[in-house]
């Protein structure tokens, strides 16, 4: 395995990464500030599963393959960007005309499947892992799969505590903001917003 000084450099790193603004952690605080904190920590764990799904793809070489093939890059990340759009036109519909009623609660396993159709169609990280993980890997510390995997695993580990913090953090505001309808209106369109925001970066990006 990695030398200790490398870990400790690679769980700043990966702290610091799920603290920048990206689509994970957005897509984390508009559901638990739409649906609460549990959400955020379903979405969290469908999120990692799509980290560990990236993760086992680069160990096993299966990563470069959207690297070198412009075609399936493209597959993917149309698929990611369809299934955004999809997400924003849910919120759009959304009613609140009876303020009284409770907010609309999503199930778990819709909420934690969110979260891997969200991280798997993205192909931006599997090439980021593809390029990120190498780096803190040491060919003389062992082999190069088994480092892989275990520093993909601690990625996992410093998003959840990360991604669980947001969660805690949205889900309280939300909380507040989900009892008077005007507001809930207000998030879901935020929400729509964000979701044709991120829509709009996949479909620009390239590999």
């Amino acid at each position: 395995m990695p030398s200790p000084d490398t870990l400790i450099s690679f769980l700043i790193a990966a702290v610091l990464l799920g603290l920048a603004p990206g689509p994970d952690n957005l897509f984390v605080l508009t559901q638990s500030a739409l649906h609460g904190a549990k959400a955020g920590w379903l979405v969290t764990a469908g999120l990692c599963t799509g980290l560990l799904g990236h993760t086992t793809a680069v160990a096993f070489g299966v990563a470069v393959l959207f690297e070198q093939s412009a075609v399936a890059f493209t597959l993917l990340k149309l698929a990611g960007v369809l299934y955004l759009l999809y997400l924003a036109w849910l919120s759009l519909r959304s009613r609140h005309d009876d303020p009284t009623a409770p907010p609309p609660r999503l199930s778990r396993a819709k909420l934690y499947r969110r979260g891997v159709i969200m991280n798997l169609t993205n192909p931006k990280v599997s090439l980021f892992f593809l390029a990120f993980l190498p780096q803190f890997a040491q060919p003389d510390m062992g082999p190069m799969r088994q480092q892989l995997l275990l520093l993909g695993a601690l990625f996992i580990i410093a998003t959840i505590v990360v991604f669980g913090l947001i969660a805690a953090l949205s889900g309280s505001i939300g909380d507040y903001l989900q009892r008077h309808s005007g507001a809930r209106r207000t998030l879901d369109r935020l929400s729509a917003v964000v979701f044709i925001a991120l829509a709009a970066k996949l479909l620009t990006t390239s590999r």
